[in-house]
């Protein structure tokens, strides 16, 4: 049996695919690229993030259709567990796994099992880069923000346990990866399920022998505590570098959102790890801010809040998204809903407001003697790797160092 994968949306399905393609491998079938004509099966995990998202996911359906009419589709993800009857209808589409049936999706396909929805996360993590994995350690999500479809298309919060998630860290380190980023829909939740303790994982998977940076992805701001700041920063293998939500700089619309801290709270968090984390000789942390824009109810004057406090917690890079309306959610229903037009105008003044932050950001490392992970060559004849505090360094190719630490000034 000859299968083909495609990852649409976040880090988690990269993870999750990742697996996947380990798992059929495994079982004794033939892993052919995305593209090819003589695939028995096509796996497409899907996001449902934005509506875009969804036509994005119809359209690599189709298209894998088109290559073979004979192969089977399989279909999974987040797309396929919020509107998997609209899934079904498309022509070669043979499997719809929604996002909390994936433990099942292997078994189900190959016939040594059924399809049913999992009782706990799916343990997952990429594989097939030499220098970084991304460890899943937690699923779902139990806010309801008002503008988010996550707790249903991902469930509610849940998480591996932490003996599975040491297990899989022990995996990677075995492939002889020597960075691991932990990943999650909320990272810092993780515990919720097992009754475990964050700090106490994070403890363990610093001793786990092999495994020389990891990273956190997407932490609540109100889930990354002076407690776990503390023991990060007084020596260990994590990396200055966060990536946390913010959403809106307007408390008004953060409130009416249903997000669980205000800006007063957030520039304290960001201020506090600074101090924490910087001094002379050393770094400055990189902060990457998740930022929507066009919630409903946003003014002229409120996105203005947002911009401005943008500007003074001086993050090293924005993610920005333009608002999209869900069906379901709670901000799909409620007035002030933004013109199109005016969320792209936003985009763009917050995508140059980025560029200048960044720019400031790389500027205030000169001089600063950091330590590179260095990945694979470039198409250029270059290759390059990323500092503790995520600054790209590129470099001529030398073989030598493909997946070593190098020390360099920035």
């Amino acid at each position: 049996m000859r299968i083909a994968f495609h990852t649409l949306g976040c880090k988690l399905n990269y993870a999750e695919t990742s697996t996947y393609e380990r798992q059929f491998k495994a079982a004794g079938a033939e892993i052919v690229p995305w593209g090819s004509k003589d695939a028995d099966f096509y796996l497409i995990n899907t996001c449902t993030v934005t509506e875009h998202s969804n036509q994005k996911a119809r359209g690599e359906i189709r298209r894998a259709h088109r290559w073979n009419p004979g192969a089977k589709i399989i279909v999974t993800g987040c797309y396929a567990q919020m509107r998997p009857d609209e899934i079904k209808a498309i022509e070669g589409v043979a499997y719809v796994f929604g996002a909390r049936a994936k433990a099942s999706l292997v078994s189900a396909v190959l016939g040594t099992g059924t399809s049913s929805d999992e009782a706990n996360a799916f343990p997952a993590y990429s594989s097939g880069e030499r220098t970084r994995s991304f460890l899943k350690i937690q699923d779902g999500c139990s806010n309801y923000c008002a503008y988010c479809t996550v707790p249903f298309a991902r469930g509610e919060s849940r998480n591996i346990p932490a003996c599975e998630v040491l297990k899989q860290a022990r995996e990677i380190a075995a492939q002889g990866v020597k960075e691991i980023v932990l990943t999650g829909v909320n990272t810092g939740d993780f515990g919720r399920s097992t009754s475990e303790s964050f700090l106490d994982l994070l403890k363990a998977l610093n001793e786990v022998e092999g495994i020389e940076r990891y990273r956190i992805s997407s932490i609540e701001p109100n889930l990354i505590t002076e407690e776990i700041i503390d023991w990060i920063a007084s020596g260990t293998k994590f990396l200055p570098h966060f990536h946390i939500p913010l959403q809106t700089g307007s408390d008004l619309l953060l409130k009416k959102m249903g997000r669980k801290y205000d800006t007063e709270f957030f520039a304290g968090r960001i201020r506090y790890i600074r101090e924490k984390m910087e001094g002379p000789g050393k770094g400055k942390v990189f902060f990457g801010i998740d930022t929507m824009v066009g919630l409903p109810g946003e003014t002229e004057e409120l996105f203005l809040e947002t911009y401005n406090f943008i500007k003074s917690i001086k993050p090293a890079f924005i993610h920005i998204f333009p608002y999209s309306k869900r069906p379901g959610t709670r901000a799909a229903a409620m007035p002030g809903q933004i013109p199109e037009r005016i969320k792209t105008e936003r985009v763009d003044r917050l995508e140059e407001l980025c560029r200048e932050l960044n720019a400031e950001f790389i500027e205030a490392n000169r001089g600063i003697k950091a330590r590179v992970l260095f990945e694979s060559r470039e198409k250029d004849g270059t290759m390059s790797g990323y500092t503790e505090n995520y600054i790209k360094i590129t470099r001529p190719y030398d073989s030598s160092l493909t997946g070593q630490i190098v020390e360099i000034t920035i």
